[in-house]
């Protein structure tokens, strides 16, 4: 199993040493001295999560984190601010322009840890939760404004060409305007899916709309763009970990 990738970004070689013999173990590190090499690297790499220091020339650390959120492509990373700024103001300033977590220095490397852990994980559940329920909305892997924007436009899209069997990565990443790279790994950070598995599971849960509303499963399963009933069934099934008939019975038993 391949680590989760840590963005180290300070203009202090010392500390980004520090920072990396403390998470080596557990995680692969990339160390970047300011905000403008930070930024290149994302526009290639794949990463997990960011531990930025505020103080910094060129760039400091909450316009990197502010670039960050608001950028579609990169909205969804979360982002550590370290700083030796102690002030309420300054922790405020980091939250308001999203940081995930702030932290003051000198800081305890086992809290540092803890921080980076705690985030993966919550993050891990809500994209488990979401895949795994026929009631989670897509708002629920969003952790940004940006990354709603970016969901909406994109559930919109695959349900508008739901019955289309072409629509593919490609042609998805086309309608989104970005590069079929990017917008590959934009879905993979945010949903822990591929593109293909998302369109399946926007489907699918689409069709269990449609279900609790009481329409009859040959034509959710048409709707939904399926070639037969049974491959919609048992997608459903392998998905949801319950059938459609069983779904249905299910929410006639809660009303």
């Amino acid at each position: 199993m391949t680590k989760p990738v840590v963005l180290l970004v300070d203009d202090n070689n010392e500390i980004l040493d520090f920072i990396e013999s403390n998470l080596i173990d557990l995680y692969e590190v990339v160390k970047t001295y300011n905000g403008m090499q930070a930024l290149e690297y994302l526009k290639e790499h794949a990463v997990q999560l960011i531990v930025s220091d505020v103080m910094m020339p060129q760039m400091d650390g909450f316009e990197l984190c502010k670039l960050i959120k608001s950028d579609v492509e990169l909205s969804h990373l979360p982002v550590i601010l370290l700083t030796a700024k102690d002030t309420l103001q300054a922790r405020l300033e980091g939250l308001e322009l999203g940081a995930d977590a702030y932290i003051e220095k000198p800081f305890s490397p086992k809290h540092l840890k803890m921080q980076i852990a705690n985030l993966l994980a919550n993050r891990n559940k809500i994209k488990a939760y979401f895949a795994n329920s026929p009631f989670a909305h897509v708002k629920s892997i969003a952790h940004t404004k940006e990354d709603e924007k970016f969901l909406e436009a994109l559930t919109q899209i695959i349900l508008e060409h739901m019955q289309e069997t072409e629509l593919d990565v490609e042609r998805l990443a086309r309608y989104m305007n970005m590069s079929r790279p990017t917008f590959y790994r934009k879905i993979k950070a945010i949903s822990d899916l591929t593109p293909n598995e998302l369109i399946n599971l926007t489907k699918l849960k689409r069709a269990a709309e449609l279900l609790a509303e009481s329409h009859n499963i040959h034509t959710v399963s048409e709707i939904a763009g399926y070639s037969s009933v049974r491959i919609f069934v048992r997608n459903f099934q392998k998905q949801f970990g319950l059938t459609p008939f069983e779904y249905i019975h299910s929410n006639k038993t809660k009303t």
